[in-house]
């Protein structure tokens, strides 16, 4: 593997490797408002949800690598302490990259990118109307990583309103990522984005214990034809089912090839009971 060692890499190759692996990122449509009351907007992939009590959501405007400068949104955070972080759906995620533009002081993004300013109720900064999900913030703290080109600010947001669009729901009143359609950030140009087949399921109760990888059969865990993820789907159950009868003596990789299919359609104990025959 690649060696990287951050002391002795440049700071705009250090920060490549790192935005290429953490990914995907969501992105935080952070609007704020300066001292002489003009709107800014602009996006931040360093961000995330951190705590839900009190709910707490964190972005980071990190220092530009190129001349070491700070954006508009963290001397509005800083003056203002106040913040809302819309959330990009992909209807708007063509006019969220216009925000990225670095427009000079004064510019209005919202006006730039054909977005619908609304105001707010708890903050002063203006939400995107276009946004389904719209989260008001006081400012509680920004931390600052460091003084140089690429140090964060972490801007750290408690929630005081939380704006969600009615299509969003399913019949039960829970999410539906599917609704929400979010767009998250990659690399470069490169983005992701989480619809149709590319959200999928994970059931995995935390309130149980699985017997884990050390528990199964040797001739299961060295299994030359599940992947690590069909193991793990098995390693998930509480107990080994019991074996009552066995009707012929199947061959080890034609078992697995058969669990390997009842793994894919979810019956992880019939695919117990193929491979302990």
């Amino acid at each position: 593997m690649k060696r990287i060692i951050p002391s002795e890499t440049p700071v705009r190759e250090l920060h490549q490797y790192i935005i290429g692996t953490v990914a995907p990122r969501p992105i935080a449509f952070a609007s704020t408002i300066s001292e002489d009351g003009v709107p800014n907007l602009a996006p931040f992939s360093f961000f995330n949800a951190f705590a839900s009590h009190p709910p707490t959501l964190i972005f980071s405007p990190n220092r530009r690598v190129r001349d070491n400068t700070t954006k508009h949104t963290l001397h509005n955070a800083e003056v203002t302490g106040e913040v809302v972080i819309n959330i990009v759906s992909y209807n708007i995620v063509r006019q969220m990259a216009l925000c990225s533009i670095e427009y000079p002081s004064g510019v209005n993004e919202f006006d730039k990118a054909g977005l619908t300013a609304i105001p707010s109720e708890k903050v002063k900064p203006f939400r995107v109307k276009e946004s389904k999900a719209q989260y008001e913030c006081k400012v509680r703290d920004i931390v600052r990583l460091g003084k140089n080109g690429g140090a964060g600010n972490l801007i750290i947001c408690d929630v005081v309103l939380l704006h969600l669009d009615d299509s969003l729901f399913d019949d039960q009143g829970k999410i539906d990522p599917q609704k929400l359609d979010p767009v998250a950030r990659m690399c470069r140009n490169f983005y992701a984005r989480a619809h149709g087949d590319s959200i999928f399921s994970i059931y995995q109760p935390v309130g149980t214990l699985g017997i884990g990888f050390d528990n199964m059969p040797e001739h299961v865990k060295k299994s030359p034809i599940l992947t690590g993820n069909e193991l793990a789907e098995l390693a998930a159950v509480e107990e080994l089912p019991v074996v009552e009868s066995v009707g012929e003596v199947i061959a080890i990789q034609a078992a697995h090839a058969k669990a390997k299919d009842l793994i894919a359609q979810g019956d992880i104990e019939s695919a117990w009971r193929v491979l302990l025959s």
